[in-house]
């Protein structure tokens, strides 16, 4: 669980970063920025399915689910980044945001989970 909160974590802080970079006026961030960010987070994505096959944690904390809806949410913001990334030159903000609510939500409930499930 460690290593799937541990990459996410840096994915999310490279995200936060590219979305900083991607607000000033010098034309957004190279592309390999947002390719590593996208295979950093597609491999924390990877491992949290790996943890979610183990036995269930959290239930008595009302947060058993809160994995399997983060790896979802997770899942979610995989499809719309690689969008992102297909119309990079055309990247739409609105695409962008729903991209990083999905992940930011998906990050939130699996730090729940972590903290009250395990």
């Amino acid at each position: 669980m460690f290593v799937a909160v541990a990459l996410l974590t840096i994915a999310v802080t490279i995200g936060a970063g590219l979305a900083l970079w991607h607000l000033r006026a010098d034309g957004g961030p190279p592309a390999m920025v947002g390719l590593l960010h996208g295979v950093i987070g597609a491999t924390g994505l990877g491992v949290l399915l790996l943890v979610l096959r183990g036995p269930a944690h959290g239930v008595a904390a009302g947060v058993g689910s809160f994995g399997t809806t983060a790896a979802w949410l997770f899942g979610a913001a995989l499809v719309t980044g690689i969008a992102v990334l297909m119309r990079r030159r055309r990247a739409d903000a609105v695409m962008i945001a729903i991209h990083s609510g999905l992940a930011i939500t998906g990050y939130v409930l699996l730090l729940a989970w972590n903290s009250l499930g395990f």
